[in-house]
């Protein structure tokens, strides 16, 4: 009988003592597919993260939507399911000053970007973000998004006349190309593949690190070299960050910013790789009229302007910056 009555108690003492040796892990999870900017940026982040970490926890890396869209990480975020996620154009959802970089050709090039983020992503918009209970630890990149599509070569905006595009969820995206004529619909990327092999959608726009290893370069001829919005990607974290220690928060959002030129880096390097390969799965590769296209979104300017609070002072500064880059 004393026997009966101290292996429950056995047992419980050995669950404890576990959970009290128990490793935190670190859920990190992004919609890149392998080999994407999103995969390379996060593996380098948790191998570092991983090195300051020791034993205090490990950061386990989550791609190609395993753990949801867009949406549903941010939702996850709000949870505290998933620990950090990399948002882009779902953030303008989100937080509307965020809807900044849905501004067609605000962002000149890199080092403008890194202007921007030190002047007024952290101190304006990073501020916003907490307020509806987002941590952004960082601000890494998604990239500068081109147009691919299985129908013709698009050189000015009237080309895209009545071509169903899909567009990320964000609806700045959707009035961006409703303004230059095409159709466009939001749409998960995970299902991006399979509604261009199907005709339900006849275009796409993404950054070429986005548009490469998801193979669009299969059920898509032609590649449009637009540039026509810079997506930054958002190193984000929200209720699962304040059951962590001081300890470990420091070294996550100090890997995170650290990465922040790195990934710079690795997206230029994969820009010139990733088009030479595009060129030779065999799509059709021509440059934009971009004055045409600059001309055209004008009104998506004047739009953000109106409808979002301190919009307007933010687009001035930022393109203030970039007269200086």
């Amino acid at each position: 009988m004393k026997f009966r009555t101290l292996l429950p108690l056995a047992c419980g003492l050995s669950f404890f003592a576990g959970s009290a040796f128990a490793q935190t892990e670190v859920k990190l999870g992004h919609v890149g597919e392998p080999g994407s900017l999103f995969d390379l940026s996060a593996q380098e982040f948790a191998k570092r993260a991983n090195a300051k970490l020791g034993d205090k926890a490990k950061v386990v890396v989550f791609g190609s939507s395993q753990l949801g869209g867009d949406a549903e990480l941010m939702k996850k975020l709000k949870l505290g399911t998933v620990d950090l996620a990399l948002p882009s154009t779902v953030m303008s959802s989100q937080v509307p000053l965020f809807g900044l970089f849905e501004m067609p050709y605000l962002v000149k090039d890199r080092n403008h970007m890194a202007k921007i983020r030190d002047q007024i992503v952290v101190p304006s918009m990073v501020p916003a973000a907490a307020k509806e209970g987002y941590n952004i630890i960082a601000v890494w990149e998604n990239g500068f998004r081109q147009i691919t599509n299985s129908k013709k070569p698009i050189v000015k905006p009237e080309d895209l006349q009545g071509l169903k595009l899909r567009v990320p969820q964000g609806g700045w995206r959707v009035k961006m190309f409703q303004a230059y004529g095409a159709n466009p619909s939001p749409l998960a990327l995970s299902e991006v593949f399979v509604a261009l092999q199907t005709g339900v959608m006849d275009a796409q726009e993404n950054p070429l690190a986005q548009i490469y290893p998801s193979r669009f370069y299969e059920v898509q001829k032609y590649l449009s070299m637009t540039g026509h919005v810079y997506t930054p990607a958002y190193v984000t974290a929200s209720a699962s960050w304040s059951r962590l220690s001081p300890e470990i928060q420091k070294a996550l959002t100090d890997t995170a910013v650290e990465m922040q030129p790195v990934v710079y880096k690795i997206a230029a390097e994969l820009d010139d790789d990733l088009l030479k390969k595009l060129k030779a799965a065999g799509m059709q590769v021509n440059e934009a009229d971009k004055d045409a296209f600059i001309k055209a979104s004008g009104k998506i300017y004047e739009e953000f302007a109106k409808e979002v609070p301190d919009g307007k002072p933010l687009v001035d500064k930022a393109l203030a910056l970039g007269k200086t880059s």
